[in-house]
């Protein structure tokens, strides 16, 4: 119960005396708020990204396999992939009749940095990518303009395209891309479909790309390097998927036992543990920077609040002889220092999301707090302000009444 009288009439006398000294308060909360303002900023737009890309990572599929020469990601050491056999047909053709896991097996080309050109109009750094049908479930694209390619369109090598929502927008701008024809390696193709808008993953964008039948690209562009897309209709599949595709192609690719494989199994995991490390480093610098502002912050909170006992050293000696206990006086001057650093705190909480969204608003970086980051920027400022406060309200507790009242 004396407890609460305690809180109770400290937080009276706080808001009293933060109230009279208006400057002084303006001063210490501004330390703060800077510098939770800084902190929500940063991780307003790395959450912002951290969930951007997830969906872009989700729009790829949760349940595919890609089998290559090489990983997508290679941290160092190239050399190690440049001998490997190539994948071939006859590899990708056995994997689709022995597996029992995987609801799709395709093929898949790439020429990348290609140039298309529709009447005056044109397009540069396109990836051209030939493969079948089922290309399209295995990586969930969506047509919402036309049809998918076919494997009729393969077998008869028909010049026919579908077209990211990027390439369709520049080559067609303000008009329907279907039926239209581009050209492509100084080819004619018709335009069968449009794809859904992806958005960009790691920079790249994921929608200036063209992709074209199967054996037509062949007949174009003749051998490339022969990747394999696998599906499994079940993400939780996929570590079983990922043993048994390994399991095969070990076998039809006469990899010995105890010797490493001599393919890779790419999953879109690797992409996110890659992500992963690159913010990781962003999080420790805006942890670093809003640390050391708050601390900055403290300690000028730590000095106001030095000043604020010299100043009171006789209403402090006039309560503890009407008979307050040094535990009254220290709940006063915490509650003090605390209050001021939450103020500074909820304005700087609030400048740091509007600063995020301004930045999200005027570039392409998207911004998103999440509410529990907010609560937590305000609550760790009254911390900081409750942790520095503790000194000077120690010392406002410790002054002799006597002494105290004697001071001018």
């Amino acid at each position: 119960m004396s407890l609460r009288v305690d809180l109770v009439e400290g937080g009276r006398i706080a808001l009293r005396t933060l109230g009279v000294n208006r400057l002084r308060t303006a001063l210490t909360l501004t330390a703060v708020g800077i510098g939770v303002a800084t902190l929500l900023a940063i991780l307003g737009i790395i959450q912002g990204l951290n969930g951007a890309f997830a969906r872009q990572l989700a729009s790829l599929g949760t349940a595919t396999l890609n089998v290559a020469r090489h990983p997508w990601v290679v941290a160092g050491d190239w050399w190690r992939y440049r001998n490997r056999k190539e994948i071939t047909l006859a590899q990708m053709q056995a994997l689709a009749l022995q597996s029992r896991l995987a609801s799709a097996v395709v093929p898949e080309l790439n020429e990348a940095s290609k140039d298309l050109t529709a009447g005056d109009q044109s397009v540069s750094q396109v990836d051209v990518i030939g493969t079948l049908a089922d290309f399209q479930k295995i990586w969930g694209y969506e047509v919402p303009q036309g049809r998918f390619l076919t494997d009729a369109d393969s077998d008869a090598e028909q010049r026919v395209v579908v077209l990211g929502s990027e390439v369709a927008e520049q080559l067609f701008p303000g008009r329907s891309a279907l039926g239209g024809t581009v050209r492509l390696e100084n080819r004619p193709w018709r335009v069968i479909g449009v794809l859904a808008k992806k958005g960009q993953l790691l920079g790249q964008s994921m929608d200036l790309v063209v992709l074209v039948p199967f054996k037509t690209f062949l007949q174009v562009y003749g051998k490339r390097e022969l990747q394999i897309d696998v599906a499994v209709d079940d993400p939780q599949l996929l570590d079983r998927a990922e043993d048994e595709v390994t399991g095969i192609l070990r076998r039809v690719r006469s990899v010995q036992p105890g010797q490493p494989d001599d393919f890779s199994i790419n999953r879109t995991q690797q992409l996110a543990d890659t992500y992963q490390q690159l913010t990781s480093a962003l999080y420790g610098v805006a942890i670093g920077v809003g640390l050391i502002t708050l601390l900055v912050g403290g300690i000028g909170i730590m000095n106001i609040m030095l000043v604020s006992v010299r100043e009171r050293t006789r209403e402090i000696g006039l309560r503890r002889a009407l008979g307050a206990r040094r535990r009254t006086v220290v709940v006063q001057f915490l509650l003090e220092a605390s209050l001021v650093s939450a103020v500074g705190g909820a304005i700087g909480t609030a400048v740091g999301l509007g600063l995020a969204k301004l930045v999200s608003a005027v570039t392409s970086l998207a911004a998103a707090v999440q509410p529990l980051t907010v609560v937590g920027g305000v609550g760790f400022a009254a911390l900081v302000g409750l942790i520095f406060g503790i000194w000077p309200a120690a010392r406002a507790a410790q002054l002799d009444p006597v002494e105290a009242l004697r001071h001018e």
